[in-house]
């Protein structure tokens, strides 16, 4: 194709071979000058052989002049003795299926209005190859979706070289349709164990493409009224599985489990489990089929285990799931740092949750508070103002805990026969103990946490503080605070006051006296 300089030319070539294309089958040859644009360098020209391609190819669907059927070969059809339309039929079939790979070669294209005009064009297709299928239906009522060209939609998403975030942001929006979900959740698990098949060693890219295309996906609470689909049904059967909310519940659950089940990097772990409590786990169907995942994040310490214990507190407590090393694995999570990390704030607030329940034993709730109150002797100032309100509110709990403040009829101790070394808080002794931590506090330099470390000092309130407005306090906001504290009125210094800096010579010793 003799090719006119710049965009403009592009487009005026192009529109007059589509022309000549879709007006006679005998200038079906100038298919191939439109896709050779396809593979331009020129940003510009790409886009026009786009959207040229993008109508060509619709109407051609929508004329009903594309083989329908099992693609034969090319050669073969051609040396055959069919007739002339089928074989332009198979011929122009092969030319659609040459486009839309190179379609999805655009995908990963350096340009993002290439790749947002690709999507667009691949998604156009899967619209109209739903209302007019390249397959025949095997019975009558058959439910029929382009699953191959949508396929190639997805592998272009989750793309191993590429961030393809920005592109995936763009798909969101198809995902609100009932039919576009349920298959690229099947989608998404074939291409995961292709990818991960193919390489020994998954690149970081797609892990986070993969993540990004699967938490996108959310399902409805209750099965909707009416379906959305994004390929036009004339009416919908029941018998269709992508029609119903449990089928894709399904396929959700099959979507994570098949994803979380590789060895994921460690900042993987960590954007899963900020998010299985309130968008993966209330959305399957078989909630319980994490175990394996949280368990083994559970073991990685840190952040990830907090994180991992909120997703089994969960299965506990909803789902009748047992684990007993529960309390043990958040017992081992407070060591001196909990009060220095970035997520001590979400700590307190889930550990505040966990030993919410009136039905744990004494003895945990008192080993779990002999243990903050060890660590508060070194604790900062903005970690105390809220940890001595949370101990205080475990002593509230089981009454019998309260013997770690005030044991009337108890032996004096020479030692304290709590054992910070042991990992078991049942054989800690912590009952046997008593809180002499909080009463050294009252004796800390700064005078809040000594009025906060006092409250131990009165009978303990019934009703229980509220540490959420502590969580997130900062030394930043404690100094603030003080600073902008009004003191008292000026206290007097000296007994005799000033009457200038020269006086009576008499004066001048006591004057000295004074000023100094």
């Amino acid at each position: 194709m003799e090719r006119e300089p710049g965009a403009a030319g592009a487009r005026r070539a192009l529109g007059r071979r589509l022309e000549a294309v879709l007006a006679s089958r005998s200038e079906a040859n100038a298919v191939f000058d439109i896709l050779a644009v396809l593979q331009s360098e020129d940003h510009e020209e790409i886009q026009e052989a786009v959207r040229t391609c993008s109508r060509l190819f619709g109407a051609l669907l929508e004329r009903g002049e594309l083989f329908v059927g099992q693609l034969p070969s090319e050669e073969m059809v051609m040396i055959g003795s069919r007739g002339a339309m089928r074989k332009y039929k198979v011929w122009m079939r092969h030319r659609y299926h040459s486009c839309c790979s190179r379609l999805g070669e655009l995908l990963g294209h350096p340009s993002f209005q290439v790749k947002e005009l690709a999507l667009g064009t691949l998604m156009k297709f899967v619209q109209l190859e739903g209302v007019h299928p390249l397959e025949k239906p095997k019975w009558e009522g058959n439910y029929l979706f382009p699953q191959d060209l949508f396929k190639l939609v997805v592998g272009g998403l989750l793309s191993p070289e590429e961030d393809q975030s920005l592109l995936l942001s763009q798909f969101r929006e198809y995902l609100d349709h009932d039919d576009i979900r349920y298959h690229t959740m099947r989608a998404a698990v074939d291409t995961v164990a292709r990818i991960t098949g193919q390489h020994p060693e998954v690149p970081l890219t797609f892990w986070n493409n993969a993540f990004t295309l699967l938490s996108a996906v959310s399902l409805p609470r209750r099965e909707p009224t009416a379906s959305s689909f994004y390929v036009k049904r004339a009416e919908l059967s029941d018998t269709w599985k992508v029609a119903h909310l449990k089928e894709h519940r399904k396929a959700f659950q099959a979507m994570w489990l098949n994803f979380l089940k590789h060895k994921l990097p460690l900042s993987l772990y960590k954007k899963v489990l900020v998010i299985v409590h309130d968008a993966i786990l209330p959305q399957l169907a078989q909630p319980r089929l994490m175990i394996d995942f949280l368990t083994r994040a559970c073991d990685l310490g840190g952040a990830l285990s907090l994180l991992a214990l909120n997703g089994l507190f969960i299965l506990i407590h909803k789902h009748n799931l047992e684990y007993p090393d529960f309390y043990r694995k958040l017992y081992g999570l407070l060591d001196p740092s909990v009060f220095h990390v970035k997520y001590r704030a979400r700590f307190f607030h889930l550990a505040d949750l966990f030993l919410s329940s009136s039905h744990l034993p004494a003895y945990l709730v008192a080993a779990f508070a002999k243990r903050l109150a060890r660590l508060a002797l070194t604790a900062p100032p903005e970690a105390l103002l809220m940890v001595l309100p949370f101990i205080c509110n475990l002593l509230c709990r089981p009454p019998a805990c309260r013997v770690l403040v005030h044991r009337p009829h108890g032996p004096e101790l020479d030692a304290d026969p709590y054992d910070a070394r042991e990992e078991d808080p049942a054989q800690s002794r912590a009952l046997e103990s008593s809180l002499w931590e909080l009463q050294a506090l009252q004796r800390h330099y700064h005078p809040e946490v000594s009025k906060a470390a006092s409250v131990i000092n009165q009978a303990l309130s019934v009703p229980e503080v509220s540490i959420a407005p502590l969580l997130e306090l900062t030394a930043y906001e404690i100094f603030e605070r003080d600073l902008k504290k009004k003191g008292r009125e000026p206290v007097p210094l000296e007994y005799l006051p000033a009457q200038g800096l020269l006086g009576r010579p008499g004066d001048i010793c006591a004057q000295h006296f004074t000023l100094s």
